[in-house]
């Protein structure tokens, strides 16, 4: 049986999809949306992460090992980005991994909870078995599970395409510098939880190390890239530490590993 804490967790998740499509679709068409349906998203967002928060945590403690536990989960994580991008000005391309996750979580969600009540499912296989699910909660739950790594491979993607319009955006002053130096605090985190963020992080640190070592370009590009990558890596190697193993799907942001 639903709780009434689980229809909230899942109306911020269906606050979150409804307002950010409205807010994409304006963008698509060369619109100007109103901030408000930006922020609605993360409202969104901010509601189902932090009962996700209470649900993990429990009562906030006043001590040093309760707020580095906390610090340590990936929804706390995902809450802190996500007021920050809601107290923010826009950044389109920020609301792209909430979407996603709460795609799935809204999916799953409807096919537990809501489909049940209006599409009862079949009769069980054989005596003492569970019943049969509707067809269409059937399909809904293959088509989760059949996508699911691909879109967790596009959330890690787009976080670092997020980081390099940040950066970009304190050259042009659309933001401000403390917003890369947050998400790049958010993105060591993400590499140390994320197996999908190691692999994007492989993937596109190879494709600029061919790049700047192709023939005809100047040495010392690659020189200043190695150095920059060293520099990241001392960086993102220090005093920070693994929360564990992180289960698929679990929480308010659909951890990944």
């Amino acid at each position: 049986m639903a709780t009434t804490q689980h229809y909230m967790w899942a109306a911020g998740h269906f606050i979150l999809l409804v307002c950010s499509f409205k807010f994409f679709l304006a963008k698509v068409l060369f619109q100007d949306p109103s901030s408000w349906w930006y922020k609605t998203s993360f409202l969104g967002a901010l509601v189902s992460y932090a009962i996700v928060c209470q649900k993990s945590l429990g009562t906030p403690q006043p001590n040093l090992a309760w707020v580095r536990r906390a610090l340590l989960d990936e929804n706390v994580q995902y809450f802190i980005m996500a007021f920050f991008w809601w107290a923010s000005r826009p950044v389109t391309l920020a609301l792209v991994p909430y979407a996603i996750f709460s795609l799935f979580h809204a999916l799953t969600f409807t096919r537990t909870t809501l489909l049940p009540q209006f599409l009862p499912p079949g009769p069980p296989p054989q005596p003492g078995a569970a019943p049969t699910p509707h067809p269409l909660a059937k399909k809904l739950q293959v088509w989760v599970k059949a996508n699911y790594d691909n879109a967790m491979r596009a959330v890690a993607f787009t976080e670092l395409v997020i980081f390099a319009r940040v950066i970009l955006g304190v050259l042009l002053r659309r933001n401000a510098l403390l917003t890369p130096i947050l998400y790049a605090h958010f993105l060591r985190q993400r590499w140390y939880q994320s197996k999908f963020t190691r692999d994007a992080v492989a993937l596109v640190h190879a494709r600029i190390y061919a790049f700047v070592t192709s023939p005809g370009k100047p040495p010392v590009v690659a020189q200043i890239y190695t150095q920059v990558t060293d520099l990241t890596r001392k960086w993102a190697g220090s005093t920070i530490q693994a929360a564990g193993p992180a289960g698929a799907g679990a929480g308010a942001g659909a951890r990944r590993q």
